[in-house]
C-alpha cells in the first residue's frame, strides 16, 4: 500500500468529530451564526425597549398607581433572577470543561443549566399567576401591555435557550462533543448569556427605574 492510499484509507475512515473540526483555527460556522442571529436579536430587543419608553413617556404616573406596589423586586421574581444568573456561569462551567475534554464536567455543568433555565419558566409562570391575582393583565392598560409584551418575549427566547440546552445535553451524552469539536456548545453558550443579559436588563427597568 502506497502513502497516499494510506493517507486516503486513514482520511476515509476518521471519526467525524475529527472531520468536523477546523484545525485552522477562526471562528466556527456555528459560532458565526450564532452572533448574527444575536446581533438581529439585539435589535429586536431594542425596539421593544424603545417602545417601551415612548409609551413610559406617554402615560404619568408610571407604573400606574395601582399597580406600584404590585411588582415587588423582593419577591418570586428576584429568586427567578438569582436562578437565571447562577445558570449562566453553570453555563460558562460547561464551556470550559469541555475545552479541557473534561466530559463529566460538561456534562454535569450543562444539566445543571438546563434545570436552572426550566425552573426559571416555571417561577416566571408562577410569578405570572400571582400578578392575575392582583388585577394586573394584559388588558390592564399600556401597563399591562408593554409588562407582559417585554418579559413574554424574554420568556420565550429563554424556553427557545432551554431546547437548545437540552439538544446540546443530549448531543454531549451521546459524546459528540471534544476539546477539538464543541462549536455547537460555544454556541449555545453565547445564546445563553445574551439571554441573561436582556433579561438583568428587563428587571432592572421593570423594577427598580
Amino acid at each position: 500500500m502506497t502513502a497516499d492510499s494510506h493517507a486516503l484509507t486513514t482520511s476515509e475512515h476518521a471519526p467525524v468529530a475529527e472531520l468536523a473540526h477546523d484545525s485552522r483555527g477562526g471562528i466556527g460556522t456555528p459560532i458565526l451564526g450564532m452572533l448574527l442571529f444575536i446581533a438581529s436579536e439585539v435589535m429586536f430587543f431594542a425596539g421593544l425597549f424603545a417602545a417601551y419608553f415612548s409609551t413610559r413617556a406617554a402615560n404619568k404616573p408610571w407604573p400606574p398607581t395601582e399597580f406600584s406596589e404590585i411588582l415587588n423586586p423582593f419577591s418570586i421574581i428576584l429568586v427567578a433572577t438569582a436562578i437565571l444568573v447562577a445558570s449562566s456561569f453553570t453555563c460558562q462551567f460547561a464551556v470550559w470543561a469541555i475545552r479541557r475534554n473534561d466530559r463529566r464536567g460538561f456534562l454535569r455543568n450543562i444539566s445543571v443549566t438546563f434545570i436552572l433555565g426550566v425552573v426559571f419558566l416555571l417561577l416566571q409562570a408562577y410569578d405570572y399567576s400571582l400578578l392575575f391575582d392582583e388585577g394586573l393583565t394584559m388588558g390592564s392598560g399600556p401597563f399591562g401591555t408593554t409588562y407582559y409584551t417585554l418579559t413574554g418575549f424574554h420568556g420565550a427566547h429563554v424556553f427557545g435557550g432551554v431546547i437548545m440546552l437540552g439538544v446540546v445535553l443530549y448531543r454531549g451524552m451521546s459524546g459528540q462533543f471534544s476539546a477539538r469539536h464543541h462549536d455547537a456548545v460555544e454556541a449555545a453558550s453565547l445564546y445563553w448569556h445574551f439571554v441573561d443579559v436582556v433579561w438583568i436588563l428587563l428587571f432592572s427597568l421593570l423594577y427598580f427605574l
